[in-house]
């Protein structure tokens, strides 16, 4: 009875135990991707965030009080540079024109006869005729007659500037927003609001901020007359709104965040760029030359510090510290430890060590990894067929044997 019990012990452990590593001495090659270290330009990038702040944002406000007789413009159009935007009723400021003309004309009518009649008195004043005390009275008169001609000019260009008033025209080139007031109001110049909003798009500037320890190596770049391109991603970084270029940069560095503004302008030929809009900005601020480049996926950290699995001509790999230099998307800078040439693994490196085997496998298949377990499947399952059939063939040439050993088998599980 016990050794029952003990023999159901011991086939019940067996069962349950795991199945050896494939990472030991005698198991199986790992299967890897490999790549090949080259040669190539990366970039020194430098991210921050930003927000979209327009160059020209003018509220259009009427100068001049008066009822809003026409509205030339649609919510969202596009205008240019003096194009109308809206009119304003005009009688009266036209009849305030004629009026200051009218006076204008009166009194240079008055001037020019105080000037025949100072020229009178001129001639009069050599014979003796009239009194010295005239033709002083007659050259102030026609001193003050020229005085009240100018006023009245200036009065003739105020009226005529006003009248031009009455007719808004844009100041700059950009979008019209909502309209702010309804054809028929009476506007005035104190009016908060105006009458509608016009924003510059094209081209559009952002404004995002950077650690100071970044501006010395930003004016410098400047300061050479590099044009450094800065691009902008959306919320989630993944997708490129616009490409541009860095402007300028602040005088103040924050002392609460300890940061500095920088402006970037962009043509935004396609408006995807907005006022207010939050973007991630990409500010490439040098490329290295020539630099050995290798991918982000190769890299692996542990004991040894930062390191990468290289293959050896003999299918082994072997552990190859690395010291890293800037990272540009998935590429990153190798500074010692790789040469062009060599090759790392970038894919299968979870259960590697110290002198493995190692079988080759195509990017392909590492993108396609049930195509390749369906392919071995059917490899395996077409050798345990081919195995099957094999044994059957010698079962029926020697049927002694066949049987042999299946009384073998069943004395071995009687016994076990």
């Amino acid at each position: 009875m016990l050794a029952v019990l003990a023999g159901i012990v011991w086939w019940t452990r067996q069962q349950a135990a795991p199945p050896q590593a494939g990472g030991g001495r005698n198991a199986g090659p790992m299967s890897i991707v490999p790549e090949t270290i080259g040669k190539g330009d990366i970039g020194v990038s430098l991210n921050a965030l930003g927000t979209v702040t327009s160059l020209a944002t003018v509220t259009i406000r009427s100068q001049i009080s008066g009822y809003l007789m026409k509205i030339s413009f649609k919510e969202g159009d596009e205008v240019k540079k003096g194009d109308p935007i809206a009119e304003i009723d005009s009688r009266t400021y036209e009849a305030t024109l004629a009026q200051a003309k009218g006076t204008l004309a009166r009194d240079e009518a008055q001037l020019k006869g105080a000037q025949v009649d100072l020229t009178r008195y001129q001639n009069l004043a050599t014979q003796n005729a009239v009194p010295h005390q005239t033709l002083d009275t007659q050259v102030a008169l026609v001193a003050q007659y020229q005085g009240t001609v100018e006023a009245d000019r200036a009065a003739v260009k105020s009226a005529e500037v006003n009248l031009a008033y009455c007719h808004i025209v844009s100041p700059i080139n950009g979008r019209v927003g909502l309209r702010q007031v309804d054809l028929g109001n009476y506007v005035t110049p104190g009016d908060t609001n105006g009458l509608v909003v016009i924003t510059q798009l094209e081209p559009i500037s952002v404004l995002f901020t950077l650690p100071e320890d970044n501006l010395q190596a930003v004016k410098k770049r400047l300061k050479e007359g590099a044009v450094m391109p800065t691009a902008a991603y959306d919320r989630s970084g993944a997708n490129k709104l616009a490409d541009g270029s860095l402007q300028t940069f602040d005088s103040q560095i924050d002392p609460t965040t300890g940061t500095i503004k920088l402006r970037a302008q962009f043509e935004n030929e396609g408006r995807t760029l907005y006022p207010n809009q939050f973007v991630n900005i990409r500010l490439l601020l040098d490329t290295h030359k020539d630099a050995t480049t290798m991918s982000t996926a190769g890299i692996q950290r542990g004991v040894p510090g930062t390191f990468v699995y290289l293959v050896n001509a003999d299918s082994t790999v072997s552990v190859r510290p690395v010291k890293l230099g800037v990272t540009d998307g998935d590429r990153v800078e190798v500074l010692s430890g790789l040469v062009p040439g060599d090759r790392i693994v970038i894919d299968g490196a979870d259960k590697l060590r110290e002198g493995a085997k190692v079988v080759v496998r195509s990017a392909t298949d590492a993108a396609n990894p049930a195509g390749t377990a369906k392919g071995t499947a059917s490899g395996a399952a077409n050798g345990a067929a081919k195995g099957d059939s094999k044994g059957d063939s010698k079962a029926g040439a020697d049927p002694d044997k066949a049987g042999g050993g299946q009384h073998k088998r069943s004395e071995d599980g009687q016994t076990k």
